[in-house]
């Protein structure tokens, strides 16, 4: 799709954003959200930003941090616009998005998340936090204590590096009789 000052296709993409995060009905992370709509049609990515942003600027879409990545959500605001404008939007692009958007989902909940991240308590103590994330659910969790925050930062590029060898031997270990 070529973007043009044309304020229709400007406003459809935007309805368009609404739609699929209304579809999704959960927090959803900004590589899903552009997947599923390039999925539908094609845009660029700066323009998807933008749109994003705007969405964001008139409140009809929250963006927070959850387990470390930025997530969005359309808002009760959103909800209520998308229902006034959901008709400038092509039907076919809504069954692309309807029929896509399930299978894309599900891959993307059914990926193994691993999150590792510090939390300062003091000048010299930094909470670290892993752990182990799949199909949207923490399977291991663990939090430890670091004295410098290089030590922290070294706990949570190990993680990040080494849960998929160190998970089953911290599992055996607690397992062992």
């Amino acid at each position: 799709m070529k973007i043009t000052s044309d304020s229709e296709t400007l406003a459809e993409n935007k309805v368009l954003i609404l739609y699929i995060l209304s579809r999704v009905n959960k927090p959803i992370t900004n590589d899903a959200l552009y997947t599923i709509l390039s999925s539908a049609v094609e845009l660029n990515y700066f323009y998807f930003e933008q749109f994003l942003l705007d969405l964001i600027n008139v409140k009809y879409v929250i963006c927070y941090e959850k387990e470390t990545q930025n997530v969005y959500e359309i808002t009760e605001s959103g909800k209520n616009t998308l229902d006034l404008t959901l008709d400038i939007l092509p039907g076919i692009i809504k069954l692309k998005v309807d029929t896509n958007f399930k299978s894309k989902i599900e891959s993307f909940e059914n990926e193994e998340s691993i999150v590792a991240e510090f939390t300062p308590k003091s000048e010299n103590e930094y909470e670290v936090e892993c752990k182990i994330i799949e199909m949207g659910e923490v399977v291991f969790e663990i939090k430890t204590m670091a004295y410098s925050r290089s030590q922290a930062q070294h706990i949570v590029e190990n993680w990040k590096k080494n849960a998929n060898a160190l998970y089953p031997e911290l599992l055996k270990t607690l397992t062992e009789e």
